[in-house]
């Protein structure tokens, strides 16, 4: 007999831990190779991860809703394979994180040293000692640092994030008390009306927080433009048939917004951007997320990456295979991180217009409204005439540290003259 380790895989460049969400498998349970052992959860992505060998599963290492890094053994199967052959693969693994150990240990000392005075860390985020230590000489406990959004990598906590939390408590407790108004409680409200009351699910919570934290990070302003995207539909109309029989998918407005999209992003790049406190970040690649309702009415972003070297095909094939395993829970936590701009189509829901707010760490979003037949005034050589026209409205809320009115007028109505300019001779 022997023991495997199973370890939690890499996910991602980008992703370095996950939750524990729920255990498929119990411990005494017998597993076959590609059954499914755990469920876990990377910021808005759950994903299964199977078993690569059969046997039985003698332990858990984690508990569900803990949280464990990449590469941490998560449980332990017995196989009856040879110990020799299993063993081999686990050795080296071993000998080569004893090698990464013996280098880091001085760092690692040096850490603890650096943050021993603040208070163990139990709870389910990762904050580096230097804020730890801030938090620590500011006066700040654990429960209010795990509210604090972060605007990190893997949104980890930074000093400028907690920086701006210690400035926002000082300015709230500046200002004159409100009466204090007593508040019932959940079970006291339930108990006295016959309202339900529903608790957020997990990506609830999180879509909540960054809601919040975008309203409470950037000074939203929003523009409007109307545009008549008459031959895109009529294009559209024409060619839809024929390219779902040759390529087996639908060819949605989806991937022209997108299009539209990335061309005026090359035009005016520093709307591709991101702040970091006084600095701007200019994004050298244009990855545009894309917002997608789920069956759970939640959200989530998927994101189409380089976006401007897809051709039309590229770009119809990228939107239908994202929003198709968004919708089953496929997705790859690579794949909803890395966005520069986002696009929300609100007219798959009748909306003729909204005023979306900023996917931080972004500075834009563009919302596409319903497309509508309407009268309009059109010049001719012969005069002015009415027509029945296909018109929608576009409306971006944009980051106004950064992004004026200038420019972001400039940009929407870029978008609008490239959908308004459609080839009605082009080829798919």
């Amino acid at each position: 007999m022997a023991q495997y380790e199973i370890l939690l895989p890499k996910m991602g460049e980008s992703v370095a831990e996950a939750t524990i969400i729920r255990w498929e498998k119990k411990e005494g349970d017998n597993v076959a190779i590609e059954d499914i052992l755990v469920e876990i959860a990377t910021d808005k992505v759950d994903s299964e991860v199977p078993s690569p060998v059969a046997g039985k599963l003698v332990k858990l290492l984690f508990a569900e809703n803990d949280v464990a890094r990449v590469g941490d053994v998560i449980a332990i199967i017995e196989t009856e394979a040879e110990t020799e052959n299993i063993d081999a693969p686990i050795t080296a693994t071993l000998r080569a994180d004893n090698e990464i150990i013996e280098t880091i240990v001085p760092q690692i000392e040096q850490a603890i040293e650096d943050v021993k005075t603040f208070t163990a860390y139990d709870g389910a985020k990762f904050y580096s000692p230097l804020v730890k230590s801030m938090a620590h000489e500011e006066g700040i406990s654990l429960q209010q640092l795990d509210t604090i959004i972060g605007t990190g990598a893997d949104n980890r906590v930074t000093k400028n994030d907690l920086l701006q939390f210690i400035a926002d408590n000082n300015s709230a407790h500046s200002e004159p008390q409100k009466p204090i108004v007593q508040q019932a409680t959940a079970s006291q409200a339930a108990e006295s009306s016959t309202d339900e009351i529903v608790e957020m699910d997990r990506m609830r919570k999180i879509i909540a927080d960054h809601m919040v934290h975008s309203l409470h990070t950037a000074p939203h302003v929003t523009s409007f433009v109307e545009a008549d995207v008459t031959n895109m539909v009529k294009w559209r109309d024409k060619i839809k048939k024929g390219f779902e029989q040759r390529e087996g998918i639908k060819i949605t407005f989806t991937p022209f917004f997108i299009e539209a999209v990335a061309k005026a992003l090359k035009d005016m790049p520093m709307v591709n951007v991101s702040v970091n406190g006084t600095q701007i970040i200019k994004k050298k690649n244009i990855n545009i997320g894309m917002a997608t309702a789920l069956p759970t009415g939640n959200l989530i972003v998927p994101v189409i990456k380089n976006a401007d070297q897809l051709s039309l095909l590229g770009l119809t094939k990228a939107v239908n295979d994202l929003a198709s395993r968004a919708r089953i829970n496929k997705l790859q936590p690579d794949e909803v991180q890395g966005g520069t701009f986002t696009l929300t189509n609100l007219g798959a829901f009748g909306n003729i217009m909204g005023t979306p707010i900023i996917n931080q760490p972004q500075v834009a979003i563009l919302a596409v409204g319903v497309i509508q037949k309407k009268p309009a005034v059109l010049e001719t050589e012969f005069g002015d005439v009415i027509a029945i026209r296909h018109k929608m409205y576009l409306s971006m809320s944009y980051d106004h540290r950064v992004v004026d009115g200038s420019l972001g007028g400039a940009f929407i109505k870029k978008v609008a003259d490239y959908l308004e300019g459609w080839d009605v001779n082009r080829v798919v």
